[in-house]
């Protein structure tokens, strides 16, 4: 009996590879987070922007079904293919809408990637924050 279950737990450990968590933050060394000073006052830097958790929660879920976080670039991927495989080359606007919906739009900024873009090259999403879902997207 207990070496049969030996051999199922052995059987089923490999599978487990398959369900890999989101990588967590990369933290600085403690030499170049001492060197930091955090602002006394709140932030209200030049360029600040304050997102509300809704908002935040909808661009979050639309952002990984349109790049999702364990997408991998192809070997010998072309320099425009690598840069469009990377997160911060799109911008995104998120804005609440009618019956809880927040409608999210993201596409590749100008400038982000060399050579001219496709205009197409982004999506549109409405999320519905409190389900946790996508309840349509356009691409």
């Amino acid at each position: 009996m207990k070496r049969s279950l030996l051999w199922v737990l052995c059987a089923l450990l490999p599978a487990c590879a398959f369900f890999r968590r989101p990588p967590r933050p990369v933290y600085a060394p403690p030499q170049e987070a001492a060197a930091v000073t955090f602002p006394v006052e709140p932030l209200e830097l030049k360029g600040s922007v304050t997102v509300s958790g809704n908002l935040l929660a909808a661009v979050e879920l639309a952002m990984e079904d349109f790049l999702p976080w364990d997408l991998r670039v192809p070997t010998g991927a072309t320099p425009r293919e690598v840069c469009l495989a990377k997160r911060e080359t799109y911008d995104v606007i998120a804005a609440p809408g009618d019956g809880g919906l927040v409608f999210v739009q993201i596409w590749v900024r100008p400038g982000a990637c060399e050579g001219p873009m496709a205009v197409d090259l982004g999506a549109y999403y409405a999320i519905d924050v409190v389900q946790r879902r996508i309840v349509a997207a356009r691409r």
